[in-house]
């Protein structure tokens, strides 16, 4: 099946405004056996809205746009696409008795402008919104109604609401139905191993002749590179595609081994907190340049309270001082960034908080305050247990903010393997 997606929107085309239904959309038709095959975006310009529609629809069995659904003056997908398919407008009483339900539960009344959110094109599927006004609509649009006329017989053009708070829930509630009923889905498989430490080219170089042979026999891999990171994409189709995702992923997995941290949606601070679990084992932090980063990204994990006691955000040198009890003496021989200084980190935080673990990290972030011995992007990282502390120095030369990600990221990674041994 041939599924593409038009996504409308003045703010997305001035970056205002980030597109996340590019990324959720594609993930859960592919999830359903659908995948996309184009995908654009585009401003609240009439003749580009109906050229958008008009040429998906000469191309695609499924069409799905979001966006210009609701009541404003820019909201006018659903007038223009009644016109390009000549359905004329009419009231529709369910979504007229919506709106006042919605409007009745927070005491109010209705503007007059939601008044246009209740005619649709003659003929199309409602949604009703159940965390907004504006409905979804779906029209099966038959081949002879189209200029030129298509040789599919079986059209679907479905509209959905711009906000992301609004379009997921009616996707999976209304949508996911429709699909299952009208449309085939397609045997497809997409597993995608998380790898740390090694950088995309080189995951590459090392997997590419292991998987020469699956390949051929319909193996699809891609590589996506973020910071500190490389996923390997191993997609298949048909009859035989678990078999062949299953197998490709085992040899990725032998020779990759302990460069894996996860598969799919795992995030490394996930697998950090779930291995501390495992193992009865708590951690504390020392953080400097990564400015509490390395913290935030072990809260965002439900349940890290069990193992995560705590943390310093130790940004100046009084702050070492007298938080970790890193001594003035070293900071004034071996300067901030320095491994001496790490080790005191690590190992204040840990008298501090009692924990199994501590790590530290103290860097230099840039733009910046480099030297020829400690140029922008150096930073050592500590690692703090009963058996005593380990210092790395490693060097991330990246912009600010990338830097920051990238160490946090090297911080986890280091702690994971200590967890795995």
């Amino acid at each position: 099946m041939n599924v593409e997606i038009i996504n409308t929107g003045s703010e997305l085309m001035l970056g205002r405004v980030l597109n996340t239904h590019q990324q959720w959309l594609c993930r859960r038709l592919a999830d359903l056996g659908h995948v996309v095959t184009r995908q654009v975006a585009i401003a609240d310009d009439g003749s580009e809205i109906q050229n958008a529609v008009r040429e998906a629809l000469s191309r695609a069995d499924l069409v799905i746009t979001t966006g210009g659904l609701g009541p404003t003056s820019d909201d006018i997908t659903r007038e223009l696409v009644a016109q390009l398919l000549g359905r004329k407008l009419v009231q529709n009483q369910d979504v007229v008795e919506h709106i006042k339900g919605f409007f009745a539960k927070r005491n109010r009344q209705p503007p007059l402008k939601t008044d246009v959110e209740t005619f649709v094109p003659e003929g199309a599927l409602v949604f009703l919104n159940q965390t907004g006004t504006a409905p979804g609509l779906a029209m099966h649009v038959p081949s002879s109604t189209l200029n030129p006329p298509s040789s599919s017989s079986k059209k679907w053009l479905i509209m959905l609401p711009g906000p992301p708070r609004e379009l997921r829930p009616m996707f999976d509630d209304a949508v996911v139905p429709l699909l299952k009923r009208e449309f085939a889905a397609e045997n497809f498989v997409c597993r995608t191993l998380r790898s740390t430490g090694i950088g995309e080219s080189r995951v590459q170089e090392m997997i590419e002749a292991g998987l020469e042979e699956f390949v051929k026999r319909g193996l699809g891999v891609g590589y996506c590179a973020r910071p500190g990171a490389v996923d390997v994409r191993l997609t298949a189709s048909g009859s035989g595609a678990e078999s062949l995702v299953r197998y490709g992923g085992a040899v990725v997995q032998t020779i990759l081994g302990d460069h894996i941290f996860g598969s799919d949606d795992d995030e490394i601070e996930n697998v950090v907190v779930h291995l501390l679990k495992e193992h009865k084992k708590t951690v504390a932090l020392a953080e400097s340049c990564t400015g509490g980063g390395i913290a935030n990204r072990i809260t965002n994990v439900p349940g890290a309270s069990a193992v995560f006691l705590g943390g310093v955000v130790s940004y100046a040198n009084s702050a070492k001082e007298t938080l970790l009890g890193v001594s003035p003496e070293i900071l004034q021989q071996h300067g901030a960034v320095s491994e001496p200084v790490a080790r005191e980190m690590a190992l204040g935080a840990r008298a501090e908080f009692s924990s199994d673990f501590a790590v530290a990290v103290t860097g230099i972030a840039g733009p910046d305050g480099g030297t020829p011995d400690k140029p922008v992007g150096t930073v050592f990282i500590a690692l703090a247990s009963a058996d005593g502390v380990e210092v790395e120095r490693l060097l991330n030369p990246w912009d600010r903010l990338t830097f920051k990600d990238v160490t946090a990221t090297q911080v986890l990674e280091r702690l994971r393997r200590r967890l795995v041994g």
